[in-house]
């Protein structure tokens, strides 16, 4: 498949270029008139614009049959359903428009090519087409936008309420920290100046704000199902972006502020394992794998689903490496873990 889209790609370049030099010559002063289109030459481009019509939408057909699959499965947060029915109504809408165009551009531009004594017609202005082609994009974009803007309000409304669980994810180049509040619920203080590896303080947690004490620090992040986490996100040094794609979760880390995002997640890393359309993509991938290892390729071990932290502003040479695994599970289990971490004042005990 990748070499035919290479040579596609070849191809249409080659006619580019040619199309080019032609534009180039036609440019040039010339005393005869052998260039000049006739009958023949504009129904065969408007022959061509047909089957460019044709390739477009075939193109795009076989996209959608293909690679569908490969799309992100349900959503695993409170907020995700209502994220993708809004996307969904954009693209329908998109392909509706762009259908309706593109279909009467080709259209027209055979059924209006040009012939031997047709004189082309030129309006000035239709005040009843030009107010319809402008209101529908308006009152429909319009519409769009307010739907956006209210469920990104929605999304964004961060506050205390339902008791979230206070988590920060730190972002440096290039690896992931999650930090937890502990059992108050709080984070203590920090601030970059006061990192120490030599002490263990590797986020620069004020070592004499009592809130900090409990803090956990962790390289895996696990969230409970069913609760809702307030994320609080920090860079060390160039612009991230913490992109949790199957909570549809994204927001910028920012060197010098602290940004924030809210979700509660709805399926644990088991139950999503379970979903038809997760087991299909590790069937395929797992069968892809197979097929590499019986060659000797690397990279070829047996995969399973789990959730991911990804980085998703290019931040350097190992950006494609910046990732961090996420459990969900049960309450109880989360306790548990939760329990058996040792909190930043243990770790400082340590290195004393």
């Amino acid at each position: 498949m990748n070499t035919f889209l290479i040579l596609i790609v070849l191809v249409l370049v080659a006619i580019a270029v040619w199309q080019m030099a032609k534009i180039f010559e036609l440019s040039q002063v010339k005393t005869d008139r052998g260039e000049v289109a006739t009958d023949k030459d504009n129904k065969y481009n408007g022959y061509l614009m047909f089957a460019f019509m044709i390739f477009t939408y075939g193109i795009a057909i076989f996209s959608f049959w293909k690679y569908w699959k490969v799309l992100l499965p349900e959503a695993a947060s409170a907020h995700g359903e209502e994220y993708d029915v809004l996307m969904a109504v954009s693209f329908i809408i998109i392909f509706i428009v762009q259908f309706i165009t593109q279909a009467l551009l080709h259209y027209f531009a055979f059924k209006y090519r040009g012939k031997e004594g047709r004189k082309a017609l030129y309006f000035a202005d239709n005040d009843k087409l030009e107010f319809i082609w402008t209101i529908i994009p308006t009152i429909v974009l319009a519409g769009l936008i307010i739907w956006g803007l209210y469920s990104w309000t929605v999304i964004m409304d961060i506050n205390d309420e339902d008791d979230p669980i206070i988590v920060e994810l730190y972002a440096q180049q290039f690896s992931w920290t999650a930090r937890y509040g502990g059992e108050d619920n709080v984070l203590g203080g920090a601030n970059v100046r006061m990192i120490d590896i030599d002490r263990a303080n590797v986020l620069g947690l004020d070592e004499s704000d009592s809130y900090a004490a409990d803090d956990v620090i962790v390289k895996e992040l696990h969230l409970p199902k069913g609760r809702k986490v307030n994320f609080k996100m920090r860079s060390q040094d160039v612009l991230h972006s913490a992109y949790m794609p199957h909570f549809r979760a994204q927001m910028n880390c920012v060197p010098g502020m602290t940004t924030e995002f809210s979700f509660t997640p709805i399926f644990t890393t088991e139950e999503m394992r379970q979903k038809p359309d997760v087991v299909d993509k590790v069937k395929r991938t797992n069968k892809i794998r197979a097929e590499r290892a019986a060659k000797g390729e690397p990279n070829s071990d047996p995969w399973e689903f789990d959730y991911i932290l990804l980085c998703n502003k290019i931040c350097g040479k190992s950006h494609y490496n910046m990732q961090m695994k996420i459990i969900v599970e049960s309450e109880e289990d989360y306790n548990k873990w939760m329990a058996e971490q040792k909190t930043f004042g243990q770790s400082m005990a340590v290195t004393e």
